[in-house]
Order: structure tokens, then C-alpha cells, then sequence
């Protein structure tokens, strides 16, 4: 694609910037990136000014790979035609879905959005469309698929170059749907321009990346744009009403459907899952059967059932509810050689935590133990509130450390203990795979152990260092030498 034809378009889609053509004058481009490491000739390198780096000290790196041309918000010394803009981010979504063939318009695209259940959301709405004959990727927290190829996830939403290449991958390899978790980071800085979304789901909201966004209001703002902003004029949506949050999206987007919990009767929940009936107004009953446990996960059947029903009939929406497989990391379920039971789930927020520890004793005949930490660098407010939370719902408590990051783990512990109070037993045990050990070691048939905070990360951040660390890997070489 002729650097010219780029250009021309994105005038004529009202972006602003000034294109200088350099000595190259009018080169082919045939890929977009925003790591100087993967320019290779034929790219357009995006300079990003980040908060800890800054792109535009790469781009002669970018250059002497082979770069076509630069993206830059500020002068660069260099021959190279050159897009100079206000923000980069905001011109470099549009530009990669130009030159990767704009594929999210030849894909059905569905997004999701809230604090918890994005991830376990996208799996269920995947099985959906998957039964339904759909060939589907996905882009979410813990793994992106292409149809073809699936990798670790490095972040929830990838740089908006990445997903476009993501998605034209999706295409080539004959899929005909995406489904994607977009954060709010994602949704605020751009990294989804050049998307625009065909069903649109949103689970919850609730206090998380407060760091970032301020204030809950500025959090709110920034998932509603997914509604807003990225979705197609004709997209379907589906908002919980049981959420606050989610009450006010009703409001304003008065063709969204709403799920609740009250849409369900015969409900029977077990820890190998869940069987109701959804009563929806307007719908006729649907009889679901799910293997994921928890009333939460109810919910997150819900949400994608509203999402699709009309689009498909509802023995292919059940079909695909019941074959969701397990999402690492989301109340994943160990059994012990003792008859006890160990979870390993994400849950790092003290909602998604009580949501979590009521799944847990939902099916704990004895003890429920708690064992979790929380991250260095996030909102510090959560720390007394998660032990709090434990200290409310189970019968012991083993604090441990997240990630940490660049602070002292024992401080993050001690807010933690002080939320706890003097309720019920606690131990601090900093190394978190003794602490799993530990606590694995102390129960006993119908006990359940829930680790959480971490779900299927492989690794803790403690210094700027990435030490291996895998909880269900722990668990599981527990349970090996238990044997």
C-alpha cells in the first residue's frame, strides 16, 4: 500500500497532522509497529511518548531496520516521510487498520468491558459463536488467539497497531468473528481505534486502577466508551442491571438489554457448576447448564446470553454455555489427594474477592482458607478492604505477597493484617509459594483452599525483576509429592 494513498485517506477522514514526504518520496508500506525491535522494512514505526519511555528516542533504531516512515508528535532529524500529529496514538490505530485491510469491519466484533468477569465473559461468548459454526478469536487478559495460533497475553488490550494485526491474522486464518476484552486503559488512551464493535457487553464496576483513573467517575466515563464511541450505530448490548453502574448505561443507551440475577429461577450450583433457568422478559425460559461454578459466573452466562439471543436460536446459545471450557485462572479447581479442594482465581479486588470466597463456601463442607496479597503501585485503599472481605467470609487467612513491584511487600502485608483485625486466625507467610504450601498443608477433606489475586500469571514483578511464580504449577507439584 503506497505511503501517498495512506496519507490522502486519513486527510480525508478528518484526521489532522502534517505529512512531510522526505527523500523516499512515495515507499510501500505493509506493516505498522510502536516497538522499534519489531520494525522491519516496509513498516511505519509509531512514536509513543509513554510514561516511562519515550519512542521518539528509537526512531533512529526504526530507521535502520528499515522503517518506510515515522509517526512523532515533535521535529526528528531524519530523511524518512514523517506524520507529525498532535498524538500519535490517536492517528495510529486508524493508519494499521488501513494498511492491515480494515478487518474489524469483515469481522462480527464484540467487545467487553467492566472490573471482573471480562475475561470468563469472552470465553463463554467464544463458545457461543464457536457453536454457532463462527470460527473465533479472542484478545483478553490471558491469552490471544488467532484462530490458529494462541499465546500469553502480555496485556489486556494490546497497542492499537497489535490489535490490527491481530485481527487481519484473525481473517487470514478464516475466522469470521473476535471476541475482546477492552480495559479501560485500552478504552481511554486509543488502543482501540479502528474498531468498531457489532455487540458490546458490559459485567460490572467497581474501585480498581484508581491510580490511573482518579476517581470512580473517571473510570466509569472511560469504559462507557465503548458504548459511545466504538460501537457500530446498529450494535446489539447488554448491560448488568443488577450493577449500579451498569443502571446508569441503561439509562442513557435505551436499547441496551438488561440481565439480572432475578432472570433466573431453578437454579442448582455445585462445584462442578451450575444448571437454571433464564426467565428473561420477552424471551421464552431457557434451560442452561453450566461447568463453571458460582452464582458470579451466573451472572457471566447472563451477560453473554442477552448479548447473542435473536442472533442465534437458543439450543445453539445453550449448547455453547454448557461447553465453555475452563478459563485458566478463574476458579480453577484442584482436587486434593485428601479430599480437600484448592481454587486458583484472579480475584485482586475486594468485590471480585467476596465473590470468590461466597462461590467457594457455596460447596465447602469444612474450612474455607484464604490466601492472597495485592500489588505494589495499585490502589492502596483495596489492601485493609480485601482483609477486611477474608476476614468477613472465611475461617482463615494466609497474607502473602502479589506483585509487588517497587514496594516493600511486608507494608502491603501489614495494610492487609489491619483490615483482618484481630477476627479470625491469620498468618503472614511473604513467599507466596510457601504460603500456598503451607496452607495446602493444613487442610483436610471437605477444607477448601482459595488462592487468589494472580490467576494464571506466570511470574511476580518485584523490583523491575520477573521471578517464575505460577500458582496452579505450585499447587500442582503440592499435590504430586502429597501423593
Amino acid at each position: 500500500m503506497k505511503l501517498s494513498f495512506l496519507a490522502r485517506t486519513l486527510a480525508e477522514r478528518g484526521f489532522s497532522f502534517t505529512f512531510t514526504a522526505g527523500e523516499r518520496r512515495d515507499p510501500e508500506v505493509s506493516s505498522v509497529f510502536s516497538d522499534s525491535r519489531e520494525v522491519c522494512p516496509g513498516s511505519v514505526f509509531c512514536c509513543i511518548e509513554g510514561s516511562e519511555d519515550d519512542g521518539h528516542r528509537y526512531a533512529p533504531a526504526a530507521e535502520a531496520a528499515g522503517a518506510a516512515a515515522l509517526v512523532c508528535e515533535r521535529p526528528l532529524e531524519t530523511d524518512l516521510p514523517l506524520f507529525r500529529t498532535a498524538s500519535t496514538r490517536a492517528l495510529m490505530g486508524e493508519l494499521a487498520a488501513l494498511v492491515y485491510g480494515e478487518p474489524a469491519s469483515k469481522l462480527f466484533m464484540v467487545g467487553v468491558t467492566g472490573t471482573n468477569g471480562k475475561t470468563t465473559a469472552t470465553y463463554i461468548l467464544r463458545s457461543i459463536l464457536q457453536a454457532a459454526g463462527l470460527k473465533t478469536g479472542l484478545l483478553g487478559t490471558v491469552v490471544e488467539s488467532d484462530g490458529v495460533h494462541e499465546r500469553d497475553a502480555e496485556r489486556t488490550t494490546p497497542e492499537s497497531c497489535r490489535v490490527q494485526r491481530q485481527l487481519a491474522a484473525m481473517l487470514k486464518n478464516g475466522c469470521e468473528a473476535c471476541v475482546m476484552e477492552t480495559s479501560s486503559h485500552g478504552l481511554h488512551i486509543g488502543r482501540l481505534l479502528g474498531c468498531r464493535f457489532d455487540a458490546v457487553l458490559f459485567t460490572n464496576l467497581n474501585p480498581e486502577h484508581l491510580d490511573y483513573h482518579k476517581d470512580m467517575e473517571n473510570y466509569f466515563q472511560a469504559k462507557r466508551l465503548l458504548f459511545s464511541k466504538y460501537s457500530k450505530e446498529d450494535r446489539t448490548a447488554a448491560v448488568n442491571g443488577d450493577d449500579p453502574y451498569g443502571a446508569r448505561l441503561l439509562t442513557e443507551f435505551l436499547d441496551a438489554r438488561p440481565f439480572s440475577l432475578s432472570d433466573v429461577s431453578e437454579a442448582h450450583l455445585g462445584p462442578k457448576g451450575s444448571s437454571f433457568v433464564i426467565t428473561a422478559d420477552g424471551w421464552p425460559p431457557l434451560p442452561v447448564e453450566s461447568p463453571l461454578a458460582g452464582s458470579f459466573n451466573v451472572t457471566n452466562v447472563l451477560g453473554a446470553v442477552a448479548l447473542l439471543r435473536g442472533k442465534f436460536g437458543d439450543s445453539i446459545i445453550a449448547e455453547g454455555a454448557a461447553g465453555t471450557p475452563q478459563v485458566p485462572g478463574r476458579m480453577e479447581r484442584h482436587t486434593l489427594p485428601n479430599g480437600a479442594c484448592c481454587i486458583i482465581d484472579f480475584a485482586h479486588t475486594p468485590e471480585a474477592l467476596r465473590s470468590v470466597l461466597s462461590a467457594a463456601r457455596e460447596f465447602c463442607s469444612g474450612r474455607l482458607v484464604s490466601i492472597f496479597g495485592h500489588g505494589g503501585g495499585r490502589y492502596p485503599s483495596n489492601r485493609p478492604a480485601l482483609g477486611a472481605v477474608a476476614a468477613g467470609m472465611a475461617d482463615e487467612v494466609v497474607v502473602t505477597m502479589d506483585n509487588p513491584r517497587d514496594e516493600d511487600p511486608a507494608q502491603i502485608a501489614e495494610a492487609i493484617v489491619q483490615g483482618i483485625g484481630q477476627t479470625l486466625p491469620y498468618r503472614v507467610i511473604l513467599d507466596r509459594k510457601k504460603a500456598i504450601v503451607t496452607a495446602l498443608d493444613s487442610v483436610g477433606p471437605g477444607d477448601v483452599a482459595v488462592v487468589s489475586g494472580k490467576g494464571p500469571e506466570k511470574f511476580l514483578i518485584i523490583q523491575g525483576k520477573k521471578i517464575p511464580c505460577n500458582d496452579a504449577e505450585t499447587v500442582d507439584e503440592w499435590i504430586r509429592s502429597a501423593r
